[in-house]
Formats: structure tokens, C-alpha cells, sequence
């Protein structure tokens, strides 16, 4: 039987607030600054619903891997969520975003203190770099709890693919998503260029990728690692489409985030590519040319909105959706769960995909 979420949420927390404290000060120690280092940090990974360690979890137990028997996965999960936390931090620099979850991106927070104080320099360039550290800092802590584990399979070569992959592949998505911004892309080829961001960027290392390492370190065949990424690959495409939905049809009072923030950015997703393709000569030039434009107006923003609305986008990019769902959920059917089990995966496949936030 799988482990009820409320049991390995509260396990993984308690894993990252002990390294967040045992870390705390140790650096402490070394210098009375370290605390302002570690503090968005710790903010960053309090809280949230796990998803990604949640998906770990249960793949170690999809492997036949036993918490009680085998300690450590509380570790591994929180790992997971960890390296989670030091994307978004890296991330939100990557993309100029100034909230996450309602509260000053990490770099904004570093910024506006730096200008407060009247300290020398570039307050912009403060705030990046220690942002930065940041995140780098988050990202040593993944991999210590990672070490930490005891897991005696961590040396498996099965276990050390789906490690490496896990966190290669979403600096790739990173790098694509990156260029895609930055490079001229006919509006034709947007669509497909936003789909391999979006599944290397988030799809993968936000479903298939955590439930492919817990049932590696499980010991499990490569026929049950490839019947979880067919299960977790379409509902990761799922869930992040449905994130590029709430980016701009979000309420901010939920989300976090203000309304439209997608397009403000400037990110060239499947919706936006979708609507491209189906606009106009004249609207899609438009669209494009207006899209993370730095003077963009509240007026042209709302435009903006109603194209993806009114040309079809929106209820394309939702038919998508209900494929890649109806795809995860024929995949599940394949691995043949004990029933309590599959109604278990089916409930969190619902919650990341009909969420509203």
C-alpha cells in the first residue's frame, strides 16, 4: 500500500528543517551573515504541497521499496524538493519576475534591501548575485541530503541515470526556454519550440523524473521505470500546461502572482503559440511584437487576453490538456496497482491538473 500523503509530507518537512537548521549553524559559525543567506532559502522550501516529493515517495513504494524496512526516502524526497526550490529561485532571475507565491522573488528581496541600505554598487547587480548564491546554496543542500540518505542503491547505475537526468535535463529546458525568448522564432514554429521547453523544463522533472528516481532506488525493472514515465511524462505536460493557464487567467489573490505575468515576461508557451496560429496575419504580428514588451499597457494586456481567448487557444490548450490526462491515466491503468493505490494516483493526478493554483 502506498503511504498517505499527509504521512510523507510531514516526514519531508521535517528532513528539510532539520538540514535547514543543522546548516543554519554551521554557517552560522563561520560568519554572523550567514542567517541572511539562508533565510529565503528557508522560505522558499517551507511549506507547499510536495508534489515532486510526493511523486518520489510513491515511486519508491511502486518499486517495492519500504520505508519501514529501508529508511532514508524521507531524504530523498526532501532532496527532490529542494533542488525544486533552488530552480524557482534561479528561475525567477532567468525570467525577470519580481513575486513568487505573493512575496518578493529572492533576487527582488536581495535588491530592494541593498537600496534601502544605500550600499555601494549596482543594486540590481546585488540582487542578482545573491540570488544566485542562493540558489547555488539550496542546490548543495539537495544533493548533501541526497548523500545522506544512506540508500544502498545510490551507486546503481539505474539510480545514478535517473539522478543525472533529473538534473541535467531541466537545465537544458532552462537553456531552451532561455533562447527561445531571446531568438526570432517564425510564429509557426512557436508552438512545438514551447512544447520541448515545457517538457524538459517542467514536465519531466516535475512528475516522471521523481517518480523514475524513488522506484530506481527502489531497485525496479526498467519495464516498470518505463511504465512510470508513461504515466508521468503526460501528466507533467498536463500540469505544466495548466500552470501556463493560471499565468495568465490566474487569480492573483491565489496564484500569487499578477494577472497576465506570462505575458509581461515575454514567455513564448503553447498557448501563446497556439494563438499565434490561429490569429491573423495582422494580429499575430501584433501579438508577437507586443509580447514582454517593457511598456506594455494595462489596455494592450487585456487585448492580449482576449486573443487567446477568442481565437480558439485557450480551448485548444485545454483539449491538450484532457488528452494528456486521459494518456497519464491510460498509462496508470497499465501498471496494474492495487486498487486503493490507483485511486490514490488518480486523486493527485486530478488535484495537479484541475488545480487553480
Amino acid at each position: 500500500m502506498l503511504s498517505p500523503a499527509v504521512k510523507i509530507v510531514s516526514a519531508v518537512n521535517a528532513a528539510i528543517d532539520q538540514v535547514m537548521e543543522e546548516r543554519a549553524k554551521a554557517l552560522r559559525a563561520l560568519s554572523s551573515h550567514a542567517p541572511r543567506l539562508m533565510e529565503p532559502i528557508v522560505r522558499m522550501t517551507a511549506g507547499g504541497k510536495r508534489t515532486r516529493a510526493l511523486a518520489t515517495w510513491w515511486g519508491f513504494e511502486i518499486g517495492q521499496g519500504s520505508s519501514a524496512t529501508t529508511p532514508g526516502i524521507e531524504r530523498i524526497a526532501a532532496s527532490v524538493e529542494l533542488f525544486h526550490a533552488a530552480a524557482l529561485i534561479h528561475d525567477d532571475i532567468i525570467d525577470g519576475s519580481e513575486t513568487r507565491r505573493g512575496m518578493p522573488a529572492v533576487h527582488a528581496e536581495f535588491r530592494s534591501e541593498h537600496r534601502a541600505a544605500g550600499a555601494g554598487g549596482s543594486s540590481e547587480r546585488y540582487g542578482v548575485s545573491a540570488a544566485v548564491i542562493a540558489g547555488d546554496l539550496c542546490l548543495s543542500l539537495s544533493e548533501q541530503l541526497y548523500a545522506a540518505s544512506g540508500l544502498p542503491t545510490l551507486g546503481n547505475a539505474r539510480v545514478l541515470a535517473a539522478h543525472d537526468e533529473f538534473r541535467q535535463e531541466v537545465m537544458l529546458g532552462q537553456y531552451l526556454d532561455l533562447r527561445l525568448e531571446a531568438t526570432p522564432v517564425a510564429a509557426a514554429d512557436i508552438e512545438a519550440a514551447a512544447l520541448e521547453v515545457l517538457t524538459l523544463k517542467s514536465a519531466k522533472y516535475s512528475v516522471e523524473q521523481p517518480f523514475v528516481l524513488g522506484a530506481a532506488l527502489a531497485g525496479a525493472p526498467a519495464e516498470l521505470l518505463e511504465g512510470l514515465s508513461g504515466f508521468g511524462l503526460p501528466l507533467g505536460r498536463a500540469f505544466q500546461m495548466r500552470d501556463d493557464v493560471l499565468g495568465i487567467f490566474g487569480d492573483p489573490a491565489v496564484t500569487g502572482k499578477p494577472a497576465g505575468d506570462d505575458l509581461v515576461e515575454g514567455k513564448k508557451t503553447v498557448l501563446v503559440g497556439l494563438a499565434l496560429e490561429a490569429l491573423d496575419r495582422q494580429e499575430s504580428d501584433w501579438f508577437l511584437a507586443r509580447l514582454g514588451g517593457s511598456d506594455l499597457t494595462p489596455q494592450e494586456l487585456s487585448r492580449m487576453t482576449a486573443l487567446l481567448r477568442d481565437s480558439g487557444a485557450l480551448g485548444a490548450l485545454e483539449a491538450r490538456i484532457d488528452a494528456e490526462y486521459d494518456s497519464a491515466m491510460a498509462a496508470l491503468d497499465l501498471l496494474g496497482l492495487d486498487p486503493a493505490d490507483d485511486r490514490l494516483l488518480r486523486t493527485y493526478a486530478r488535484q495537479l491538473v484541475r488545480r487553480e493554483v
